[in-house]
C-alpha cells in the first residue's frame, strides 16, 4: 500500500514582485535619510572644535587626532562609522538602480529570498567602501602624525594639497576613468554577468561592484579629503557629481569638466602656497 506524503507545514507567503520592490525603495530612502542625518551630526558636532593651526598656515581637521583619554581602537571605529554613514549618504543614491535591477532578476528567477540577497550585495558593496575608509584613516593618521612632529613636514602639506588636486584632476581624464565609469554606469549589463543567483552570488556581485566604483570615485574622494572631510558643501558637491557622473547620459562630460577645475584649482594653491607674498 502506497501513502502519499505531503510536507504539512505552512507555507510562507511570498511578497509579490512589486511589493518587494516597494520595501526595497522606502528601506533605501529610511537608510539613506538617518545616515545623512548622523553624517551632518558628526560634521556640525566635530566640525572646528579641535581643529589645530600648524606651521606652514593650514589647519588640521580634529577628525586625524584623538580625544583626550581616546584609545586607537576607539578613534577607529569612531572615523568607521562616520565614514560609512556618509558613503551611504553618498553613494546610495547612484548604486540603488543596480540593486532594484538585481532584485528584479532574483525575482524572475523565483530566488526564494531575493531581499536577503539585495542586503548582501549592499554589504559586499559598502564593505569595499569600509576598508578603502580604513585605508584612508591610516594614511591620514601617519601624515598628521608626521606633521605635528616635524616642521617641514607641516609646511609641505599645502604645496602637496595642491599636487594632490592636480593628481585626482589628471585621473578624471584618463582611459582608466572612463572605463570604470562605463562599468558603474551600466548596472543592466552588471547584473546580466552575475546571474548565477543565489545570496554568496549577490555578495560577490556587491564586491565587485564596490572595486569598480572605488576605482572610479577614489579621485573625488580623495578631493573631499583635501578641502574638508567634515565640510557638508564640499560633501555634498562630491556627491552631486559621483551622481550626476554616473546617472545622467552625458556623465562621462562632468568627469572630464572636474577633471579641469581639479586642475587648475590645484595649480593656483601650489603657487598661492609656493610664490612669496606681495
Amino acid at each position: 500500500m502506497h501513502h502519499a506524503s505531503h510536507d504539512s507545514s505552512p507555507a510562507l507567503p511570498r511578497l509579490s514582485p512589486a511589493a518587494g520592490e516597494r520595501i526595497l525603495y522606502a528601506t533605501a530612502i529610511v537608510v539613506f535619510v538617518f545616515c545623512a542625518w548622523l553624517t551632518w551630526h558628526f560634521c556640525t558636532s566635530m566640525g572646528g572644535d579641535m581643529d589645530m593651526l600648524m606651521p606652514g598656515g593650514w589647519t588640521m581637521s580634529g577628525m586625524w587626532m584623538r580625544m583626550p583619554g581616546q584609545t586607537w581602537a576607539g578613534a577607529t571605529v569612531m572615523f568607521l562609522v562616520m565614514w560609512v554613514a556618509m558613503m551611504v549618504a553618498m553613494m546610495l543614491p547612484s548604486a540603488l538602480p543596480m540593486v532594484v535591477i538585481y532584485r528584479r532578476a532574483a525575482a524572475f528567477r523565483n530566488d526564494r529570498r531575493p531581499d536577503l540577497s539585495a542586503a548582501l550585495l549592499i554589504l559586499g558593496y559598502f564593505g569595499v567602501w569600509s576598508a578603502l575608509g580604513l585605508l584612508a584613516y591610516a594614511a591620514g593618521m601617519l601624515a598628521s602624525d608626521a606633521a605635528m612632529r616635524w616642521t617641514p613636514v607641516s609646511r609641505a602639506v599645502p604645496p602637496a594639497c595642491g599636487a594632490a588636486l592636480v593628481l585626482c584632476g589628471v585621473f578624471q581624464l584618463t582611459p582608466m576613468k572612463s572605463a570604470c565609469l562605463r562599468h558603474c554606469r551600466d548596472p543592466l549589463g552588471l547584473v546580466a554577468s552575475h546571474l548565477a543567483g543565489g545570496p554568496l552570488s549577490a555578495l560577490r556581485l556587491g564586491i565587485h561592484h564596490g572595486l569598480f566604483c572605488a576605482a572610479c570615485c577614489w579621485a573625488l574622494m580623495l578631493i573631499q579629503l583635501v578641502l574638508g572631510i567634515m565640510s557638508i558643501p564640499v560633501m555634498v558637491v562630491v556627491a552631486v557629481v559621483i551622481a550626476l557622473e554616473k546617472l545622467i547620459p552625458r556623465g562621462e562630460w562632468v568627469a572630464r569638466l572636474t577633471g579641469l577645475a581639479a586642475i587648475a584649482g590645484g595649480l593656483v594653491w601650489i603657487a598661492k602656497t609656493l610664490l612669496p607674498a606681495r
